[in-house]
């Protein structure tokens, strides 16, 4: 199923059809193609996120919450410039988002509730900036830079020696914002510091670091790639 659709509401994409782990959210007004009709008695439906290329499988039940796109897809290409001026933006609403009552909730990205990741896209996504969905992707698509270049709007890695697995937004000052897990501390958003400090939330994610990305010169890449 080629036609691309678009989400009426806020729905729920699953990491299997059966549907009872969240693997991402998808606002309204998102594109999402339908990879394949279920069969019938079947409750799940497989789709793919157009604008990230997620995978995931959406209750046949939301069906009814598509509509069929009036165009394709198409991502908007944005000049250097035009990004360094909306990456105050991404900031503001992580910042926004850190001020309203929250909880990490794995897979989420409509808000209030988000997981690391999805904070990250979210946040420049309310920019205009779409990034890839999950940490260890968006480590992938950056431009790495070292830790002592970080300038606000870059993003910051963690994890092990073999993948990233926790992603925050670089806020100056040795500062970021994240969203972080009950595991780690907090459960919720919050700014920690870099080096450590005297924070045991901060201490355990310094241990953690794996590098830095900056978004610019990737984001423009990528959708030249895509026109």
């Amino acid at each position: 199923m080629k036609n691309p659709y678009r989400c009426s509401v806020d729905l729920n994409l699953y990491s299997s059809p059966a549907l009872d782990s969240l693997a991402t959210q998808a606002a309204a007004g998102r594109h999402l193609r339908i990879v394949s009709l279920p069969n019938p008695g079947e409750k799940a439906v497989e789709v793919c996120l157009c604008e990230d290329d997620y995978p995931g499988w959406l209750d046949v039940r939301d069906l009814k919450q598509l509509a069929v796109a009036d165009r394709p897809y198409q991502p908007v290409p944005l000049s250097e410039a035009e990004i360094r001026a909306r990456i105050p933006d991404a900031i503001a609403f992580a910042k926004s988002a850190m001020a309203q009552p929250n909880e990490y909730l794995w897979g989420g990205t409509v808000g209030p509730n988000f997981d690391c990741s999805g904070l990250v896209q979210t946040a420049f996504a309310s920019a205009g900036i779409w990034l890839p969905r999950d940490a260890y992707q968006q480590e992938a698509f950056v431009q790495a830079i070292a830790l002592e270049d970080l300038t606000p709007g870059d993003l910051v890695f963690f994890g092990t020696p073999v993948k990233a697995t926790h992603v925050g937004i670089y806020l100056g000052d040795d500062c970021y914002i994240h969203s972080s897990g009950k595991d780690q501390g907090r459960n919720g958003i919050g700014i920690d510091y870099l080096s450590g400090g005297d924070n045991p939330i901060s201490q355990k994610y310094a241990a953690q670091i794996r590098g830095a990305g900056r978004v610019i010169a990737a984001y423009i890449s990528s959708c030249l790639n895509d026109l």
